[in-house]
């Protein structure tokens, strides 16, 4: 039988259009500087997902055998410097050269990672000691925060911003598909402190790429000159910047209750499902399906809007209610893929529109601001997760997301529609989507 004229024709235009779309998500890897941070980053985070998963191995099943709390403080003690050092990174970040800046912080992640392996490997470990690393390593990434966010803007073009933060998110993510069921096999095959070990080794590609870059393709931004007040300027700028606060509300009180999901799949794994080491980061790996397809999608987009903000936010909270009420492994792992979707939508568009719509002289201390409240409110919420998963339900520790994250979207909404006048239409249950539109055209959703 053979195929029309026309439908022939039609079947030839879509490759070239399918090329197309390959071309622009990937549109950043063009510029020589942004290649090799995207091969570093993506090595190291991979090593980064394999300490997660170990870490979390070693203190709920090696040494305590099963506390939900014990993570819980881990986690707050990693995030507690982000509160203190934070904004200092963002103005250091306006003031150096982030280049440097950054061979150094990623030279001390991988410093803490030996000594937590070498610990581990000679049975010496406590809880302790993965307490004080958990602070340090806290204190190191604080500094690194703000950094490597803003040092995206000086490898590639104003215009590629919003691609280049949507691979360096895929980046995260992909490596988050294979990280945890590496961290399965290794600390089912060798033990826990192997993964430690690794981690620590993959800090070497970042730092290679980084030594290997040339300064003369960096993209230039104005420094900030050094002056007395200027964490005070920033937060004055971002006061009178209604559209910033709404994001950081936004992202500050899902980040607290909605955002801890490593913690809850490693809590639903244990303690719901009861699954074996080589089974523990499966789940994890199917949430990062689904974030690794919301990176991919936020690549893509050159323009993100506040509205995507107000629309992720929404379908997180439905996405979260869904997991939480999961019955099965496998059901729950599903409905993560849907929460990853939702969850790197959010988070890639938040800080595309902060960056984007920041001043260049300012945007180290307001990405630090957006940092500080987004990373800051983690150790509260973190201990509020395990306290709950531990005396409540663990199934209640992720609903408590969803019902916050419903809370502050619907919020939101309900003040832009009266104050920008925006118009909001709910299209579809299932799949959740919403559209929020600007009934003038006018104003920071547009």
């Amino acid at each position: 039988m053979r195929v029309p004229a026309a439908r022939r024709g039609r079947r030839l235009l879509r490759v070239p259009r399918l090329f197309a779309q390959v071309t622009a998500t990937f549109a950043s890897l063009h510029y020589l500087n942004y290649r090799l941070w995207f091969v570093g980053a993506l090595i190291s985070n991979l090593g980064a997902w394999v300490q997660r998963i170990g870490q979390d191995w070693l203190v709920l099943r090696v040494l305590t055998h099963g506390n939900g709390i014990a993570p819980a403080v881990v986690t707050a003690l990693q995030f507690i410097p982000v509160i203190v050092l934070t904004p200092w990174a963002g103005l250091l970040a306006d003031r150096l050269p982030r280049r440097r800046l950054l061979i150094a912080t990623q030279a001390g992640q991988g410093f803490l990672a030996f000594v937590l392996g070498t610990l581990t490997l000679t049975g010496a470990v406590r809880l302790w000691h993965v307490f004080v690393l958990a602070f340090l390593l806290g204190c190191v990434t604080a500094m690194d925060g703000p950094v490597r966010q803003t040092f995206v803007t000086e490898m590639v073009p104003p215009d590629m911003l919003p691609n280049a933060v949507g691979l360096n998110s895929a980046s995260f993510n992909g490596s988050r598909l294979v990280g945890p069921a590496v961290a399965g096999l290794l600390i089912a095959a060798v033990g826990t402190g192997w993964t430690f070990v690794l981690n620590g080794c993959t800090f070497v590609a970042t730092i290679a790429g980084l030594a290997l870059m040339r300064p003369a393709l960096l993209y230039q931004v104005p420094k900030a000159p050094v002056a007395k007040g200027q964490i005070r300027d920033a937060i004055a700028y971002v006061r009178g910047r209604r559209d910033l606060l709404m994001i950081f509300g936004i992202m500050a009180t899902i980040s607290c209750l909605g955002f801890n999901t490593q913690l809850t799949i490693s809590l639903m794994a244990t303690k719901v499902f009861d699954r074996p080491a080589g089974q523990f980061g499966l789940a994890s790996s199917i949430f990062a399906i689904g974030a690794l397809a919301g990176a991919l999608l936020a690549a893509r987009r050159r323009h993100p809007r506040l509205r995507l903000v107000l629309t992720a936010a929404f379908c997180f909270g439905i996405a979260s209610a869904i997991s939480a009420a999961m019955p099965t492994y496998w059901t729950y792992g599903a409905a993560g893929a849907l929460v990853g979707l939702c969850t790197l939508t959010l988070m890639t568009a938040a800080n595309s529109v902060v960056q984007m719509s920041t001043e260049p002289a300012l945007r180290g201390r307001v990405v630090a601001l957006y940092l500080l409240v987004f990373q800051g409110v983690t150790p509260l919420g973190s201990v509020i997760v395990g306290v709950i998963a531990e005396h409540v339900s663990t199934r209640w520790s992720i609903g408590m997301g969803a019902v916050a994250s419903l809370a502050v979207s619907l919020g939101a909404l309900l003040w832009a529609r009266r104050n920008w006048h925006v118009v909001v239409h709910l299209e579809s249950v299932f799949p959740p989507r919403v559209s929020v539109l600007d009934a003038h055209d006018t104003g920071p959703l547009r």
